[in-house]
């Protein structure tokens, strides 16, 4: 027990710095309550007083499980005050969202927590639940946005690294393989905020891991994803050979996953402006994608985005770089029409793109309205990408001389 009274853990800025499992304003809040040093605040909580400071300034986070329970134990904070979350959440060693069907049982939560701490080996029922675990965040993310994730989904990698010590003929492979899923999704997350450099590191490691695992299907995938960011750099040609790389150096991989290749490499050659090619291999993937649908047991768990309605989508992007903007706005019109609510976050991209064909084709108030719909979401979790194409959007309506431009201009101007 610490120098704090237990009955003071009910102090307001506390129990919201609990909630929030803010640990530099719980340590800030408690040493000015307590009347403490951060020095004497280390000694409570096994930390040296550099670490103590750098938590409190917000320059380092507490992802350890170790060093969290060690604050738990230092301070005495009681458990009721750890969050809303049920009883035995606040142990769990890998952060996740309250999301029904998907919390362990007494005895699940045993053998993981056992697992990261390497007093017993790993066993399946342990990873099947990080599998799950995993699937729910890709979920979450299409609703919520990548950046509330990042944190999480980072000492969720941690953990599942930490299970390798422990995983002993097959399961060591599956682990190896569940790293690499998890480094795919990291990558991922980076390419949605615009850093570049970071997505590509984790693209590297994550296409590593799965050559290690003798993942052919996520080895291909990040090829293609390289693909996807070098299409959103304007480097056509660059887009082509790794979607290409990706269909030739990974070989038995899905049908989708041959699609979602096929289609990166038709969207390269459209922004190098090479019709044939591109409406060719659009072809090619969209044959890929039936063949898939009736047999979606074959399919890896990353690519349940991947049907007819996101690819109508591409076509969408793809009809955009050769300037067929009627082509554009009926399959992006289309796919939108399809796209399940959950997507938030594409539904402010594919709106954005919408607003731009329509502006292009000179249907300014047909651009209005699409961007105009596009903007919250857009604001809140399409930044950076949907929010650029809002403003390019703008520029194109604005050189029209459409008044629409200046109206769009104003209601992006209020979410800056």
């Amino acid at each position: 027990m610490g120098d704090f009274d237990a009955g003071l853990w009910s102090h307001p800025r506390l129990t919201k710095a609990l909630l929030d499992e803010d640990w530099g304003a719980v340590f800030r809040t408690y040493r000015r309550l307590a009347g403490i040093s951060q020095m004497r605040l280390g000694e409570l909580v096994g930390l040296v007083q550099p670490d103590v400071s750098e938590i409190e300034r917000g320059r380092r986070r507490v992802t350890s499980v170790e060093v969290r329970q060690r604050i738990i134990a230092g301070l005495g904070i009681p458990r009721e005050r750890l969050s809303a979350a049920p009883p035995g959440a606040e142990a769990l060693p890998v952060p996740g969202l309250a999301f029904s069907g998907t919390a362990p049982d007494e005895d699940l939560l045993s053998r993981v927590t056992n697992a990261v701490d390497g007093s017993h080996r790993v066993d399946t029922a342990t990873l099947d639940w990080l599998d799950r675990l995993l699937a729910e965040h890709r979920r979450a993310e299409d609703f919520i946005g990548s950046r509330p994730l990042v944190a999480v989904m980072s000492q969720q990698l941690r953990t599942v690294v930490d299970l390798y010590a422990g995983a002993r003929g097959p399961l060591a492979e599956r682990v190896v393989r569940l790293a690499a899923e998890h480094a795919q999704f990291l990558a991922w997350m980076a390419q949605d905020q615009g850093q570049s450099a970071a997505a590509l590191a984790w693209y590297d490691r994550s296409h590593e891991w799965a050559l290690e695992a003798g993942d052919s299907d996520m080895a291909a995938t990040t090829l293609s994803m390289k693909a996807h960011m070098a299409w959103s750099g304007g480097r056509g040609n660059r887009c082509v050979r790794l979607a290409e790389a990706a269909r030739w150096s990974a070989p038995h991989t899905s049908l989708g996953v041959q699609g979602m290749a096929a289609q990166m490499e038709a969207r390269g050659h459209a922004l190098s402006h090479a019709p044939d090619e591109a409406h060719r291999l659009l072809d090619d993937a969209q044959d890929l994608i039936g063949r898939a649908a009736q047999r979606p047991e074959d399919e890896p768990p990353w690519m349940y985005f991947y049907d007819e309605t996101w690819f109508t989508l591409q076509r969408g992007m793809a009809a955009m770089h050769l300037g067929d903007w009627p082509g554009a706005t009926r399959h992006i019109t289309t796919g939108l029409g399809a796209l399940p609510t959950g997507y938030r976050r594409d539904r402010a991209w594919y709106l954005s793109c919408l607003a731009h064909a329509h502006a292009s084709a000179g249907e300014a108030e047909q651009a209005l309205a699409a961007a105009l719909l596009s903007v919250p979401d857009a604001a809140d979790i399409g930044r950076p990408h949907a929010w650029n194409e809002l403003h390019t959007t703008a520029s194109v309506l604005l050189r029209q001389r459409a008044p629409e431009g200046r109206r769009l201009t104003d209601a992006l101007r209020e979410r800056d």
